[in-house]
């Protein structure tokens, strides 16, 4: 199957469809991916097709150990691939420099806040990516305060990232990803220890954001506010992809 194809859950491809729409290139898909954790029997994902395209907004859903994460996790490289491809911009992602390339455009923030945050303060944590990329010093930080300020957590800046609560190291990890400034996010359990305040802005960010979107939770009701189509997962495999209204 070529990135062109129209079967992908979560986008429309290629160029102009039969109905006179402009159809998108994805900014990232999964064609047959499979893949299995060493160790462990069963196949952690199962010849899953999966795309994500400008402005989509896909919810995840599916019970624990049904290859929500894994997906995640092969969309931006982190897993290798068994069998399948991994696509980038319509282009098959081979060699580390397209890995990277990826990285930048498809920002990716763990359920595991520790598995994102390791430099001694919040400002170093969030500049880290700009400053990876080759940005000087003073526009790393600049960046890094402006996505803090954004999610009105300017006030944390010097604070020890050891120090942070559960909810606060969530809300740093998705300001490391956005720093970044991507095309894509995506979501894995976002408002896991956050307070009512601090989940009704992230909502209210996610809600309003121009950036695509892939958002795992088994909070439903954010599922139904920010998406537009949610995909069922099981076994590793994609067992539907139907509108947020229709799935919920």
């Amino acid at each position: 199957m070529s990135w062109g194809a129209s079967a992908w859950p979560g986008t429309r491809t290629g160029g102009p469809g039969q109905d006179g729409s402009v159809l998108t290139v994805p900014i990232v898909a999964l064609e047959e991916a499979s893949f299995a954790y060493p160790n462990q029997s069963g196949q952690a994902l199962c010849q899953v097709e999966f795309a994500l395209g400008p402005g989509d907004k896909i919810g995840v859903i599916g019970d624990n150990g049904s290859g929500k994460t894994s997906l995640l996790l092969a969309l931006v490289g982190l897993r290798p691939l068994a069998a399948g491809r991994l696509i980038h911009g319509g282009r098959e992602v081979r060699k580390p420099g397209q890995y990277h390339a990826l990285r930048r455009d498809v920002g990716l923030v763990f359920q595991n806040c520790d598995d994102q945050l390791f430099s001694p303060t919040v400002i170093e944590d969030v500049a880290f990516g700009p400053l990876n990329v080759g940005l000087s010093l003073d526009k790393a930080l600049a960046i890094a305060r402006e996505t803090l300020d954004v999610l009105h957590i300017g006030h944390l800046e010097g604070c020890l990232t050891h120090t942070l609560s559960g909810g606060q190291k969530r809300i740093v990890s998705l300001a490391t990803a956005l720093a970044m400034k991507p095309k894509a996010l995506l979501l894995d359990e976002p408002t896991n220890d956050l307070d009512r305040k601090t989940r009704a802005m992230v909502q209210e960010f996610l809600l309003h954001s121009d950036l695509a979107l892939v958002l795992v939770s088994h909070d439903h009701s954010l599922v139904r506010a920010v998406t537009t189509s949610v995909v069922c997962m099981e076994g590793g495999r994609v067992l539907s992809s139907q509108p947020t209204m229709a799935a919920l």
